[in-house]
């Protein structure tokens, strides 16, 4: 202990040696990128690990029920990351920090919640009942142009050409996506238009990420982010166990305590939420927002990738021709981050709203 504090008085100390210095703030520069790196594998493989862990508890019923349900695997999924999240930011709740949020606060947090940490989850996981892991991926993709678009509209925020034709792109993208499915059980009818349920659910849940984050970066710039976050967490966990009892009834998480589905969740939970969580949260730290969005935008990549090796679930079609689009749009906005020079770019993720713009850039996070 007497080491390390020698040697922080040594660099305040006004001795000045550059080299040291200089490959202590490389080293901590690159540690938060690898950190981001490793988030973004995590998160960008949730989606086929998840779809996975539900076939694996259809091969062992107990009774007529699946114990890894989906609604299971986001129940106690929210849990395990509630508990890490108090853990890292249980300080912030505090008398004196809580009294300083307003009604206003109190209402946009709410509101956030439902949103992000009920609504677009929930359908996300409903969606990967009903079509392919890489659907889900590439719809949503739906929500950083959408968010784009709704942030110069009503926030007047300035963008230059390139993440202009990006989002276009991006967007053309994922309607191409859509609308090229094959025919499938799971399609409905919509003004000629035949578009499947889980496509149409991904799409309503990126609508919901993108009112969430308009509204956290109007209203909650100020809000401490492990306030944030864990009322977020929290608040969004208990709005979705209560709509899941409304819509299937008061039996449905009678296998939350199954010894069989939490033997699994340790997995899940550890790996998914625990490590990717803890990386994303070390990253975001050290990162600028550009950085957190590059290193975000190859979640769509490794993701599919991911599909491929753990489900078998190889890209259609479709899927190529509108997930050629849609990398196009990223790259095209990737090189307008770049070259933008607005705080919201260069400044470090220390808000909920940077944190929700870096989120929609890396997509599905598994909660």
């Amino acid at each position: 202990m007497a080491a390390i504090y020698n040697e922080q008085c040594f660099y305040c100390s006004g001795v000045i040696v550059t080299r040291p210095k200089r490959r202590h703030h490389l080293v901590h520069r690159v540690s938060g990128q690898t950190y981001l790196w490793l988030a973004m594998l995590i998160f960008a493989a949730s989606g086929a690990v998840t779809r996975k862990l539900t076939e694996i508890g259809a091969e062992h019923f107990i009774g007529d029920r699946n114990p890894i349900s989906l609604c299971n695997v986001l129940f106690v999924g929210n849990l395990c990351a509630l508990i890490l999240l108090i853990l890292i930011y249980g300080r912030q709740w505090n008398k004196a920090t809580l009294k300083q949020l307003s009604r206003k606060d109190w209402v946009s947090l709410t509101a956030v919640a439902i949103l992000s940490g009920a609504l677009a989850p929930g359908l996300i996981f409903q969606a990967l009942s009903v079509t392919g892991v890489n659907n889900i991926i590439l719809v949503g993709r739906l929500e950083p142009p959408l968010t784009l678009a709704l942030s110069v509209w009503l926030l007047r925020e300035r963008v230059n050409i390139w993440e202009f034709i990006g989002a276009i792109a991006a967007f053309i993208g994922v309607i191409l996506t859509i609308i090229l499915q094959p025919p499938t059980d799971t399609m409905m009818n919509m003004g000629g238009f035949s578009l499947g349920i889980g496509e149409v659910l991904a799409a309503v849940a990126s609508i919901a990420g993108t009112a969430s984050t308009i509204i956290g970066k109007k209203y909650l710039s100020q809000i401490p982010l492990g306030i944030y976050s864990i009322f977020r967490t929290a608040l969004g966990t208990i709005i979705f166990f209560f709509i899941a009892l409304v819509l299937y009834g008061s039996d449905h998480f009678a296998n939350a305590l199954s010894p069989f589905l939490w033997q699994w969740m340790f997995l899940y939970g550890g790996l998914i939420v625990v490590l990717g969580q803890s990386f994303l949260i070390k990253g975001l730290k050290t990162c600028t927002i550009s950085t957190a969005s590059l290193i975000g935008s190859f979640g769509p990549i490794v993701g599919i990738i991911a599909a491929y090796f753990i489900l078998g679930e190889a890209p259609t079609l479709p899927q190529y021709i509108g997930g050629s689009v849609i990398l196009v749009g990223i790259f095209l906005s990737q090189f307008g981050i770049w070259r933008k020079t607005s705080s919201i770019a260069s400044g470090k993720v220390n808000s909920p709203a940077a944190q929700q713009q870096v989120e929609a850039d890396m997509g599905f996070k598994g909660i």
